[in-house]
This record gives C-alpha cells, sequence and structure tokens, in this order.
C-alpha cells in the first residue's frame, strides 16, 4: 500500500459530493431500524428482511459502487491519472492501494451502520448483527474490487454499476433460483447466514461456495484492475 496514493484517494472521496451520498445511505438505514423500533419493537423477523432487503439488497452495492468507483474513475475522467502513472509506481500497488481505500469506506459506512441498526432491533439476540455486519464486510471488498475495476474499464461505470445493481442483484439475483450463485448479494447474505442462528433467515449457498467466489472475485478483479493499469499511456489514451 502505498500511503501517497491512499491520501490522494481518501481526499478524492470525501472532499467530494460523494461523502454526503456515503453517509446518506447509512443514515437513511440507521433512521429505518429506530423507527421500525419505535412502531414494532424490533423483532428477528423486522430486522431480518431490513437488513436483506436495505443494508445488504439495496444500501451495500449502492456504495460498494460509490467507494469502488471513486477512488480511480474521476482521476481517469479529469486526466489526473496521467500524473499518478509517471511516477517509479508498481500499477498493481497503485490498484491494490486504491482497492483498499474503498474497502475502508465500505466497513466504516457499510459494515458498521449495519451492525449499529441489527443492533438497535434486537441487541445481539441470534447473531444477527453481527452476521449482517461480517456479511456487509465481505460483501463490500467484492463490490470494492468489482466496481473499481469496472472505473478503470469504461467511462461509463456508474451508469453500468446502477444498471449491475438493480437488474441484476436486485431483480435476478434475488427471484432467479439458479442466478443466486453468481450474486455477490447473495454470497453476503450466506456469510450472514452462517454468522447468525436466527430462524428468520436461510440462504441456499453453501459457505463453501460462497466464500470461494468471494475471493476469486476479489483477487480477480484487483489483479485485472492492475494489469489495466499497464495499458494506460502516458499521452492519456487507452
Amino acid at each position: 500500500m502505498n500511503g501517497v496514493i491512499a491520501g490522494i484517494s481518501y481526499r478524492a472521496l470525501l472532499g467530494r459530493r460523494r461523502i454526503w451520498l456515503l453517509v446518506m445511505l447509512p443514515m437513511v438505514l440507521i433512521g429505518l431500524a429506530v423507527l421500525l423500533r419505535v412502531i414494532e419493537g424490533g423483532g428477528e423477523a423486522a430486522t431480518v428482511t431490513l437488513m436483506r432487503t436495505f443494508a445488504i439488497g439495496t444500501m451495500l452495492p449502492l456504495l460498494g459502487l460509490i467507494a469502488g468507483t471513486g477512488v480511480i474513475a474521476p482521476e481517469i475522467d479529469d486526466g489526473t491519472i496521467i500524473h499518478l502513472l509517471a511516477k517509479p509506481i508498481s500499477r498493481p500497488v497503485i490498484a491494490q492501494t486504491k482497492f483498499l481505500v474503498a474497502v475502508s469506506m465500505l466497513a466504516l459506512f457499510a459494515a458498521v451502520p449495519t451492525f449499529i441498526a441489527a443492533y438497535l432491533l434486537v441487541d445481539l439476540e441470534s447473531g444477527i448483527a453481527y452476521g449482517f455486519a461480517l456479511g456487509s464486510l465481505v460483501g463490500g471488498v467484492a463490490y470494492a474490487a468489482v466496481f473499481m475495476l469496472l472505473g478503470i474499464l469504461t467511462r461509463h461505470a456508474v451508469t453500468i454499476g446502477i444498471a449491475y445493481a438493480l437488474i441484476w442483484e436486485g431483480a435476478v439475483g434475488n427471484f432467479v433460483p439458479g442466478a443466486r450463485k453468481f450474486s455477490i448479494q447473495q454470497w453476503a447474505q450466506t456469510v450472514a447466514d452462517q454468522v447468525s442462528s436466527s430462524s428468520f433467515l436461510s440462504t441456499e449457498i453453501t459457505l463453501g461456495f460462497a466464500a470461494t467466489a468471494l475471493a476469486v472475485v476479489t483477487a480477480g478483479a484487483v489483479v485485472w484492475a492492475g494489469q489495466r493499469l499497464r495499458g494506460f499511456s502516458l499521452t492519456g489514451d487507452e
């Protein structure tokens, strides 16, 4: 990890309008948790539903898109990436550093708020808070890698990422049984299910498959991103 690149990436994420999106989504989640606690008094069923549909089903992929593309796409769009690539720094190191920055943002703005929201509803009952927090973390790691790569591959990363999150993860991955094996969201829920003992949470995918898929997708995307950066010329053309 390169400290200079990390600092540049953090400033890019936290100094632009993206910070408001990073903050707003977790606040909505916590607000919904408080509202449910006041109206229904919490309960495992309501908590699992909120965590599955909003925390992991909606918030996590959107935060992954914001953080993953935000660490690299703006620099490519405005041409400042050329100055970075002109320095004697390994391209894979650049990709790895930006990936770790995105992961740290997702840990802070996705995993932690997910734990807080679940805790507000059911405390530590049935391990739901721990399960979904861990699921958000590992899912966020994969999303960070995939969306960072997408930000390198195309200038339309945000549009494609939103379509992917809404169509594949939101619709196909949830309602087409065979497609669930190829959904980061479903892999994250499998991890949550393994940690939690709640009878209201069950998944079809085995932990072995989910863990392997998360590792392969994450490592493959980060490696590909590093190799792809080698293809950028110092004139700004790909």
